[in-house]
């Protein structure tokens, strides 16, 4: 009796081939090809190229989509199950910089490994659609969507707080610093405005609240979105600061507690703190602004940390009771929440009452568990609710505040000091105007540079191209520079999944057709590490696709289902 074994080394490297040979798990683009048959649509996160090769994690997520999109050509589906690379970031310009090649050879020889390990492993991805966010091809068509959000008012340059690393000569985000320091070197970062592109996420936050309730996806990612984008509904007071004629706002979920408001406190960055503060407190005012300037939003709001702060020598007028409190300034107040002012009331408030007991400050309570209000005038007596509308109703009737609707969420910072990522489509000219690049020049490729790093004055290291790539000039003679800040990883991971649809599509970014067939993805499955971030970018670049569909060259997406974000990833 002849005996077999099972060579996996031969065997299913022979039926490999024989897939790739025969496009085994093609899907077809002819629209023909798709009348009268379902469709399923799988999707997996796709990984980032960073390392050497796949980690476990990867093929756990693959193995399970894999088995789906299986079970649905058996049944008679087209399945589209892709597969692609988020291939820019600064993982892989900094393994260039120490081997002192092109961070594009990095990038192809870890897409080579990785591509290469998904196919030893036998997964049934459709490869004749593989695309690469670091592809000119492919970021052409994400500067393409960036002038539409710049067109649209979405994009804008502003001056804001960012994690700048010296020796690195780039931002890092929150999450790549610890203790003053970057996580990966040691490296010190300190807190320093900059002027950076931003994309305007909060012009979205209530549909993004809203819809979430119509995505099928897990109630704890939903949550998670939930939190991060924060509503809180309240009113703006005002505050007259005394014996001046400047005033502040500041924003409150608990109007019926401005009776107990003993002190007032404003983040270090605030406009007014140099303004108000007074000859004889400024030198100690200074020194902790500085100090502050080089702590992270996350240190500061550290409910465990000791409350520091410093007086103004200021004074604001209370509204209610016009009775005059002092005015702090304290880390624990951040310029980018609120107003970047608060009305402190510690009876009330677990880091007021940690902060007034540490300067031996008032403390008013303004409600008698367990929920009248006491000490607060002509409140006294009411509720909770029923104290929180009639004082709102008492501050607008006086001019003296209104009702408002504000969000934790705020507008993504879209800049990178790198030279690996996307170049914005953007020309800064003479007179400070700026301007976009014409779409028929797209894509804005990377130039060639001696070396990945800042130049020696600080700025970004695409400003070490050459100026036959760096300056521009119009054909009537007027004169302009190029955007030298690259846009961050995120964006070319915020539309991969349409991309994917009409991979290449060369006359744009995918067509009607596809998209009314193709979407809504059916089943997607990423790691839940990418809540607050990718899901969330990904949801509000889709929304913003609505741009795209009103705009005359692009009228046939008028009745595209792109315009309904509540089933873009559906997750079992």
């Amino acid at each position: 009796m002849q005996k077999h074994t099972y060579d996996p080394a031969a065997i299913e490297s022979k039926w490999q081939n024989i897939w790739e040979e025969r496009k085994a798990f093609r899907t077809p683009d002819d629209p023909k090809a798709w009348e009268g048959k379902p469709k399923y649509y799988i999707l997996d996160m796709f990984p980032y190229t960073s390392g050497a090769g796949l980690h476990i994690g990867h093929p756990e997520g693959y193995t399970a989509t894999d088995v789906l999109a299986r079970m649905r050509r058996m049944q008679g589906y087209n399945v589209l199950h892709p597969m692609g690379w988020d291939s820019f970031g600064l993982t892989i310009e900094r393994t260039a910089e120490r081997e002192n090649i092109h961070p594009a050879i990095v990038t192809r020889r870890n897409i080579d490994k990785f591509r290469q390990q998904i196919k030893q492993i036998g997964f049934s991805y459709d490869w004749d659609r593989e695309i690469s966010t670091s592809s000119p091809d492919y970021y052409k068509w994400t500067q393409w969507i960036f002038l539409k959000l710049y067109e649209k008012g979405l994009a804008y340059l502003a001056d804001v707080p960012v994690n700048w690393c010296p020796a690195l000569g780039t931002v890092l985000s929150n999450e790549e610093v610890k203790d003053g320091k970057y996580v990966e070197t040691g490296d010190p970062v300190e807190r320093r405005l900059m002027r950076q592109w931003m994309l305007k996420i909060t012009a979205y936050a209530d549909r993004l609240l809203k819809d979430i309730e119509e995505v099928d996806w897990p109630e704890g990612i939903k949550e998670m979105q939930r939190n991060w984008i924060g509503k809180s509904e309240g009113v703006e007071v005002d505050f007259a600061i005394k014996d001046t004629d400047a005033s502040f706002t500041v924003f409150t979920t608990r109007p019926d507690t401005l009776f107990g408001a003993t002190y007032c406190v404003f983040a270090p960055e605030h406009p007014l703190v140099e303004q108000m503060t007074t000859d004889a407190q400024r030198s100690a005012v200074q020194a902790y602004v500085d100090e502050a300037r080089n702590k992270t939003d996350l240190q500061r709001t550290d409910l465990a940390k000791e409350k520091t702060g410093v007086f103004t020598g200021a004074y604001a007028i209370n509204p209610a009771n016009d009775k005059a409190v002092p005015i702090w300034v304290a880390d624990y107040v951040l310029m980018g929440y609120g107003t970047g002012a608060i009305m402190a009331v510690p009876a009330e408030d677990d880091r007021d009452w940690e902060f007034a007991k540490t300067f031996d400050l008032p403390i008013v309570r303004t409600v008698q568990p367990p929920s009248p209000s006491i000490n607060s005038g002509f409140l006294n007596g009411l509720n909770i609710q029923d104290s929180k509308e009639r004082m709102t109703e008492w501050l607008e009737s006086k001019g003296k505040g209104k009702a408002q609707v504000q969000y934790r969420l705020r507008d993504w910072l879209f800049s990178r000091q790198r030279y690996w990522g996307e170049p914005f489509p953007t020309v800064q000219l003479e007179d400070g105007t700026i301007m976009s690049v014409p779409e028929s020049e797209l894509p804005v490729e990377l130039p060639p540079i001696d070396e990945y790093k800042p130049t020696p004055d600080g700025k970004p290291p695409l400003a070490r191209a050459s100026d036959d790539w760096l300056m521009i000039t119009l054909p009537d003679g007027r004169k302009g520079v190029r955007e030298t800040n690259t846009m961050p990883q995120w964006a070319g991971s915020c539309w991969y999944y349409l991309r994917y649809m009409d991979a290449h599509n060369a006359t744009e970014a995918w067509s009607a057709e596809a998209e009314h067939y193709w979407m809504p993805v059916d089943l997607y499955v990423g790691g839940a590490e990418h809540a607050v971030l990718h899901l969330l970018y990904a949801r509000f670049w889709h929304k913003c696709y609505m741009i795209v569909a009103l705009s005359p060259q692009r009228s046939h997406f008028k009745n595209s289902s792109i315009r309904h974000d509540p089933r873009l990833f559906l997750s079992g």
